[in-house]
């Protein structure tokens, strides 16, 4: 089994066809998307188009939640910039956009096989607003993680690729599509780095791998869809 995970796609549809073709490569058996897929980027309604073509689990992010409820991101951030640019892309989508996002859910805890439980999430299993770091304190994490006997736990939201082994088992954050950081930032402008990534988990029997991918697109064409963007989206990509 070999399981594409996507997050952070942030309505960058150049990035996004990139990966889809990467992970068409790797001959991956289904995707995971972690969330926050349509805002903050130039493309929210051709990147929601492509996750409903693909047809695969997803999870709800806190940048999804802002798109169902308006008031949501100010317990986030007051930043102008960031509550316009949100603002903005909701005005793009449909209702039956928004009608698709709403069916995306906060958590997913299975069993993959007798040996491997999978837990996917995005921010955490408790809110998609919290963050797990290779720093977070190890007594924190038991907090976060609750009574999951997850074996391998997966999430997104801060960005930064991760594998961290936390008493026997294992947490993955594949990065993000849309917008991957140089490193982790809070109310700062963080540094975007010029790639797009995701990872594959590939699993056989008592075997697990993790692989990291990042992913080359085209700055330029990447860009072109900013400039023609009509709304606040430009001045986050000056």
């Amino acid at each position: 089994m070999r399981i594409a995970l996507i997050s952070d796609i942030h309505a960058n549809e150049v990035a996004f066809e990139a990966v889809i073709k990467d992970i068409e490569q790797a001959a991956a058996d289904q995707i995971v998307c972690l969330g926050d897929i349509a805002t903050l980027g130039p493309l929210p309604c051709a990147v929601v188009q492509i996750l409903r073509d693909l047809n695969c689990t997803c999870i709800l992010g806190n940048h999804d939640a802002f798109l169902l409820d308006p008031e949501l991101i100010h317990t986030y951030t007051e930043a102008p910039i960031i509550v316009e640019a949100v603002a903005w892309c909701r005005s793009q989508l449909s209702g039956e956009d928004l009608d698709f996002i709403r069916t995306f859910q906060p958590y997913i805890e299975f069993d993959l096989n007798k040996e491997y439980r999978l837990l996917y999430y995005h921010g955490s299993p408790r809110n998609h607003m919290e963050y797990i770091l290779s720093t977070t304190p190890s007594d924190r994490l038991d907090q976060i993680l609750g009574s999951t006997t997850a074996t391998v736990i997966i999430g997104g939201h801060t960005h930064i690729q991760m594998l961290r082994q936390h008493k026997g088992n294992l947490i993955v954050n594949p990065g993000s599509v849309g917008l991957p950081f140089k490193e982790f930032v809070f109310n700062r402008q963080p540094e975007i780095l010029e790639h797009s990534e995701y990872a594959i988990i590939d699993i056989e029997k008592k075997n697990v791998n993790v692989l990291f991918r990042r992913v080359s697109f085209s700055q330029k064409a990447f860009r072109k869809t900013i400039e023609n963007c009509q709304g606040p989206i430009r001045h986050l990509f000056p």
